[in-house]
């Protein structure tokens, strides 16, 4: 999931919320819809709001949720039966059709939900694509009765089931489809927390969660529920969270990096998660196009000093990245052909540099935008400083004030510049990482990367027998992601994060974030 590491208000503490857990949050994007949520701000409320046909734990093992059983003999057509007797927080039963209207209204094109390119393995999905579709609904799913519906893929898929506790695959209440808009304000799910009032979302101040009382799966909440706060800065979130005033933080700023461990004793986390940063840049910025572009990018990367900034501002919680996906997946390998456009080399970075201005001489300047509510300053500056003294050239940060006001320009493709952006799994495989940035007809593709190679090697891999034949061929289409030098890996995360005195419990995830569910105090 596209995240921010970004933050945007104050918290407050008053006695009558005592028993609320009070987390870091943000502004999200766009409203609270599944299939249109791709950033973590968002993400992290919605996965809360909505339960799927599976859940992920902690340690991101996928159990079955509303699924009571997931057939297929062939990983190519699926019979899939619900559990009996769920609803939804406004009391309206959960059924198959909830399912599939869901689907449905995500894949169609006209509708331009981010998150729509994970509906592609399906049969049909192709037509509802088509810039003006005749069909609304995609052949490949059928509803049986309430509580069984068949999903028919396009060809085998060896990520298919493991998916389907993602967000897209959530079901949404026919209220939904009245309004979307008025929905996405204050959305009706059937996960386990519900909006603890209608306008329990104060934009840029705070989201307010109480537990569902109609929720009957795996994730039953162990508190009263869960207020998400929106701060300025991570500073003033570390500073709450010290004086008590925050219970969880899952990101400790640059500037407590050093000392959090000593600050906070026992309270303080670190773990090794499905996390990545990276530095993209779109083709339609001048100097980035074709094969200039492609030698730009890797110049670029060998101009950057991973280990120096890993050691100097995040002690050691940031790993310099050795492909496009996180160390901690099945099946990474650290010996892709072309990962060495990911080391420090500066000779072979100025060279390349040369070779681009053979093509088109540079002219401007290369600026890196970053979110201001995220903590990036110093390592964006760093970075370009590394990039500047290397090649010569002026390079800068360049901050946008929040996190929806720069996804706003990536995703709108207005950016003009390279950015910062990162990925949090949203399920434990290197393909979701793979599908879901780099597939060419991927609304979350931030770096607009279009090969038909590369989605056909995805398409493969998919498809593979094995995991271990899977892994070989994602292990092409990495390499010829280097090749083209799609995007700039920058490094992995070791987690750092923290709860309050207040806190007994509070565990981190695969992926990061807080098993929220399970937080005590």
């Amino acid at each position: 999931m596209a995240t921010s590491l970004g933050l945007t208000a104050c918290s407050s503490d008053d006695g009558g919320d005592a028993d609320i857990v009070t987390v870091n949050g943000g502004e999200p994007q766009n409203p609270l819809i599944p299939t249109n949520t791709n950033e973590n701000m968002g993400g992290r409320v919605v996965d809360r709001l909505f339960a799927g046909l599976k859940y992920y734990d902690a340690n991101g093992v996928a159990h079955n949720e509303l699924a009571e059983s997931i057939e297929s003999s062939d990983r190519k057509n699926y019979k899939i039966t619900i559990k009996p007797d769920w609803k939804f927080s406004d009391g309206s039963p959960v059924t198959a059709k909830s399912f599939v209207d869901a689907w449905n209204f995500g894949a169609l094109a006209t509708n331009a939900q981010l998150q729509n390119y994970v509906f592609a393995p399906i049969i049909g999905f192709d037509d509802v694509q088509a810039e003006k579709p005749t069909v609304q609904t995609m052949s490949g799913l059928k509803v049986v009765d309430d509580r069984t519906f068949t999903v028919a893929l396009k060809q085998p898929s060896i990520d298919f089931e493991v998916g389907l506790g993602f967000a897209p695959f959530y079901p949404l209440p026919e209220a939904a489809f009245k309004d979307l808009k008025a929905f996405g304000e204050n959305p009706i799910g059937n996960g386990p927390y519900k909006f603890a009032r209608e306008g329990a979302w104060q934009h840029n101040v705070q989201i307010d969660l109480v537990p569902n009382p109609e929720y009957k799966g795996g994730r039953e909440p162990k508190n009263k529920g869960l207020r998400f706060v929106m701060y300025q800065s991570f500073d003033t979130a570390y500073a709450d969270l010290q004086a008590g005033n925050l219970d969880a933080l899952d990101v400790i700023p640059d500037t407590a990096m050093a000392s959090y461990e000593k600050d906070l004793g026992d309270r303080a986390i670190k773990k090794p998660i499905a996390y990545k940063q990276a530095l993209g840049i779109q083709t339609n910025v001048p100097h980035f196009s074709g094969e200039e572009g492609v030698l730009r990018r890797k110049a670029i990367s060998m101009a950057i000093n991973r280990e120096q900034i890993c050691q100097n501002i995040f002690h050691g919680t940031r790993i310099p990245s050795l492909d496009f996906t996180a160390r901690t997946l099945p099946g990474y390998s650290d010996k892709l052909s072309g990962n060495e456009l990911l080391k420090y080399n500066p000779e072979e970075a100025k060279k390349l540099w040369a070779q681009a201005d053979a093509i088109s001489p540079w002219s401007g300047r290369y600026e890196i935008a970053y979110n201001s509510d995220g903590g990036h300053q110093a390592w964006v500056e760093a970075t370009a400083n590394s990039i500047k003294n290397t090649l010569g050239i002026e390079a800068i940060g360049a901050p946008y004030p929040t996190f929806k006001n720069i996804r706003d320009a990536i995703t709108g493709k207005t950016i003009g510049k390279a950015f910062r952006h990162g990925w949090q799994g949203d399920y434990p495989t290197m393909l979701q990482f793979l599908t879901s940035q780099y597939y060419s007809f991927s609304g979350t593709n931030s770096v607009t990367y279009d090969s038909k190679q590369f989605d056909e090697l995805l398409n493969n891999a998919l498809a593979a027998p094995t995991l271990e034949e899977s892994y070989r061929i994602t292990a092409k289409a990495q390499e010829l992601l280097f090749k083209d030098m799609a995007d700039i890996p920058m490094f992995d995360y070791m987690a750092a994060a923290g709860r309050s005195e207040k806190v007994k419990k509070a565990e981190l995830t695969w992926s990061g974030l807080w098993d929220f569910e399970g937080i005590e105090k």
